[in-house]
């Protein structure tokens, strides 16, 4: 039991820890995953090791299906389903046990199984999985296996992807499974029995540093997984050698001796049985555990992700430098002017002698068009805009850490329903401003905000869940948790949004410096519409991402690892500014030829940008998935790229808003009209 000492120095020690993991964080991407209390397993020699196996994946299809689906070797105890969380549950994981079982320190060629002879349905659906190029998933100490593969377009270099296929398609047409794997496992055994990390962990709980031997009391200490590796085979086993044998029985070597990567051996045909083995062999590694998810998380591309940041900050810049010729030269001109007309008549100028936005000020705070809707979706953009940012943060500092499957998704959903207080405060502030202090009403809006994007994103959601439940995948939601999901909105996002619905009704309103005429003034005709302006402006902050929105996309949709969390929360800032300014770029535009209906072309202004990333998720559809197969796959890519676009339409839009109000207010503030 710690004592109040203890923790004392726990609590002074804690931001010692912090500021040593951004440190390292900068040398290694994984290097700030195991805050202090995370210790690693440790594994005696001729200790029990088992793998778990994960849903079956394909880089052509989106459909994850389960592992034993296909003819493959069972446990002898039976399957069962290991504890998953929320997040992983929403990505379609389905970890289950495995037959493939071995000691630490100890090379072995086992048998595992010889299946039932196959019938004409089940080996036309283990084809079908070799066509559509579907990975075997294997997990040890929560490590995926990783497989290690020639580049063709390098000589020389190797290409490392997690999983192996199920089989392969010979040139003579023929499909082979594979049926024996090459394992290796990278083990760990720190000098003096406990790494530098450990010791620093167990110095800052102000405790005595334990051993983690799993209960050896000798003081040899143990092995940490470090990594794992397969090379996966198509053998035909030696009839005499596996006859008679039994799950895990010993092989000989000249068993499995045609196991050759580049060598078919097992043809799947109707009326045959499977026959499945493995090997395994143990190597020690110098990589320590606190690194060894620096081999998954290792993204080339450096010098892109800068690029990408240099020329958001070119564009920035460029906005800045307008900004500055608006806000210095072209409005304070036009301020001393109007001061020097009132002093010379002794009031405030009269409306002939005025020009452009001087003109609007009378009508620059009329209520929008369709205030509910505006309001509503300014309040869902803020509370993405903040989920996106604190998930970001957050994953940036190594708290969402991959060795915990699911966190980030998890991590985020919770984010999201907790900011319900905040989409809520800002719908009902911004509703109680347009009226001009006026809250009645503030439950009707402060509900429609609590349901609004939840509620498109649910249906959105729910209609491609049926689609995955007809065709029997894991990546369909079980119906406990669509509930659950429902439960949290009802129980936690709308009691949320509804308390900060009440705190902004009880606020006092943001008064405007100009008052509003009865009648509204004409807007002259204008030459080309303003609404031509708002969509160009898009491309400005989407110039800003779309590098980076290419790595993302490539995380999604084709299994590639994307852990660069800072360089993302650099583009997003620079992101806000561009769409920040932006907005405000066109709203003066807009009023300098006496149109005040700036509201919702403030929103829409850096809100355009969603069109361009919709756009641009079509072409990546086109050219970079290219081998996505069927309609199934097309129409869950279709449905999140729309809600993926939706949701940066509000964030963005928000942001110009809001840039744009405090823009106009301050226009405005210097403003005296009889």
């Amino acid at each position: 039991m710690a004592t109040p000492m203890a923790s004392r120095s726990t609590s002074a020690m804690l931001p010692t820890l912090l500021f040593i993991l951004l440190l390292r964080s900068g040398h290694s991407p994984a290097a700030a995953f195991y805050l202090p209390g995370s210790y690693p397993p440790r594994y005696r020699p001729g200790e029990a090791l088992a793998a778990k196996v994960n849903s079956l994946t394909s880089p052509s299809s989106k459909l994850p299906f389960p592992y034993y689906s296909l003819p493959f070797c069972a446990p002898q105890d039976g399957v069962n389903r290991a504890a998953e969380s929320l997040g992983e549950l929403l990505l379609g994981d389905r970890i289950e046990t495995s037959p493939y079982r071995f000691s630490m320190l100890k090379n072995a060629t086992a048998f595992l199984c010889r299946t039932d002879p196959l019938p004409p349905a089940t080996a036309d659906l283990l084809m079908s999985r070799i066509d559509d190029a579907y990975h075997v998933n294997l997990l040890l100490d929560t490590l995926p296996v990783v497989r290690y593969v020639k580049n063709l377009a390098v000589p020389g270099v190797l290409v490392r992807s997690t999983g192996f296929p199920v089989g392969v398609r010979a040139d003579d047409g023929e499909y082979y499974v594979y049926n024996h794997l090459k394992l290796t496992v990278l083990v760990n055994k720190p000098r003096n029995g406990t790494t530098s990390a450990e010791a620093l962990m167990a110095t800052a709980d102000a405790v005595e540093l334990i051993s983690f031997a799993g209960g050896n009391k000798d003081g040899g200490g143990g092995y940490t997984v470090v990594g794992f590796e397969v090379v996966p085979c198509s053998v035909e086993h030696d009839a005499a050698a596996i006859k008679g044998k039994k799950m895990y029985d010993e092989l000989p070597a000249r068993a499995a001796a045609g196991c050759d990567p580049s060598v078919v051996g097992m043809r799947v045909r109707a009326n045959r049985p499977l026959v499945y083995s493995y090997e395994v062999s143990f190597v020690e590694s110098g990589v320590e555990w606190p690194s060894r998810w620096d081999a998954y998380l290792e993204m080339g591309g450096a010098k892109v992700h800068w690029f990408s940041i240099l020329n958001s900050i070119v564009v920035v810049a460029f906005l800045a430098a307008i900004l500055l010729v608006i806000l210095l030269c072209t409005v304070r001109r036009d301020l001393a002017q109007y001061e020097e007309l009132g002093g010379e008549a002794g009031a405030a100028p009269q409306a002939d002698e005025l020009a452009g936005w001087k003109l609007v000020s009378g009508d620059v705070f009329r209520e929008p068009s369709h205030p509910v809707l505006l309001c509503v979706m300014v309040g869902d953009g803020v509370r993405i805009l903040a989920m996106a940012v604190a998930t970001i943060l957050f994953a940036a500092l190594g708290f969402m850490s991959p060795a915990s499957r699911g966190a980030l998704v998890t991590g985020m959903l919770f984010i999201y329903l907790l900011l319900g207080f905040a989409a809520g405060y800002t719908t009902v502030r911004l509703w109680k401003t347009v009226r001009h202090g006026d809250s009645a009403g503030w439950k009707r809006v402060a509900w429609r905000a609590s349901c609004a994007f939840p509620g498109v994103a649910f249906a959105v959601f729910t209609a491609l869940n049926c689609v995955l439940w007809y065709n029997g995948s894991t990546g369909a939601v079980p119906f406990l948790l669509f509930a659950v999901i429902l439960l949290l909105w009802a129980f936690v996002s709308v009691p949320l949004t509804l308390a900060g619905g009440l705190v902004a009704s009880r606020v006092r309103y943001v008064e405007y410096p100009v008052k509003t005429n009865k009648i509204a003034r004409q807007v002259p005709a204008a030459q080309c519409s303003p609404w031509v302006f708002v969509a160009v402006a898009g491309t400005l902050p989407f110039g800003t991402l779309f590098i980076e929105l290419f790595f993302i996309m490539s995380s999604l949709w084709l299994g590639r690892v994307y852990y660069v969390f800072g360089f993302l929360l650099v583009v997003m800032a620079l992101l806000v500014a561009v769409c920040g300014e932006v907005s405000v770029v066109l709203t003066y535009m807009g009023l300098c030829v006496e149109d005040w209906r700036w509201w919702w072309r403030a929103f829409f202004a850096s809100g355009s940008v969603a069109a361009y990333i919709l756009g641009y998720a079509v072409y990546y559809l086109v050219f970079d998935l290219h081998s996505l197969s069927g309609p199934v796959s097309a129409t869950l890519y279709v449905g999140y790229s729309l809600l993926m676009a939706l949701a940066v339409m509000l964030a963005t839009g928000a942001v110009g808003l809001a840039a744009s109000f405090s823009f106009v207010y301050y226009l405005f503030s210097a403003v005296k009209v009889d």
